[in-house]
């Protein structure tokens, strides 16, 4: 869901996103990709990767400076628009 025109953000920000999926190869890559494409270059100290308790899913949540809220809401598109990303928040 895209944020709303009325946001309480003040760009730039520090804003974290969290992306979860089935804990396959290459998951925390594929989300880094998707953020950097429209965040820029991603550094590993901004990567928290969490697998789930029985170890079938993994939660990527990278933190980035955000610029605008149409930024955040093309980061969002491209990450529920995934096959391999289940959730976004």
């Amino acid at each position: 869901m895209p944020i709303e025109s009325d946001s309480v953000f003040e760009f730039p920000c520090r804003f974290p996103i969290k992306a979860m999926g089935r804990d396959a190869e290459g998951f925390p890559a594929h989300v880094m990709e998707l953020v950097a494409a429209s965040a820029g270059p991603i550094d590993h100290d901004d990567v928290q990767i969490k697998p789930s308790r029985d170890g079938r899913y993994i939660s990527v949540t990278i933190s980035f400076t955000a610029t605008s809220r149409e930024q955040l809401d093309t980061i969002y598109r491209s990450l529920t628009g995934s096959e391999r990303v289940l959730v976004v928040l």
